[in-house]
């Protein structure tokens, strides 16, 4: 059974860090492009990162530039997502994706495994 589980949400306050690990197991995502998303109350679901198979490919939204940085394990079938920085509006719950056709996207309908996700709540 495929799953892809996230870890290290919490509260922070505004000016802190977060690390989110996603650890994906049932089969081997060493290939899969893997990505971060979230989604806040009232809010649609949307694209925070998103890494290559082999790690050589960063996206990020614009929001998030310059504060996250997405990478991969070394057996990469985990993923992190670093979140320093962090601002009230990073407050959401942060999913992990799993892609299995090459090549990155900021798109959550071309993703086909996810997390049950993890909250994340940063304080002014």
């Amino acid at each position: 059974q495929v799953q892809l589980v996230e870890s290290g949400g919490g509260l922070v306050q505004a000016g802190g860090s977060l690390r989110l690990s996603c650890a994906a197991s049932g089969r081997s995502f060493s290939s899969y492009s893997m990505a971060w998303f979230r989604q806040a109350p009232g809010k649609e679901r949307e694209f925070v990162a998103a890494i290559s198979w082999s790690g050589g490919t960063l996206n990020y939204a614009d929001s998030v530039k310059g504060r996250f940085t997405i990478s991969r394990g070394n057996a990469r079938n985990t993923v992190y997502l670093q979140m320093n920085s962090l601002k009230p509006e990073d407050t959401a719950v942060y999913y992990c994706a799993a892609k299995v056709q090459l090549g990155s996207s900021s798109l959550h309908t071309r993703y086909d495994y996810w997390g049950q996700g993890t909250q994340v709540t940063v304080s002014s």
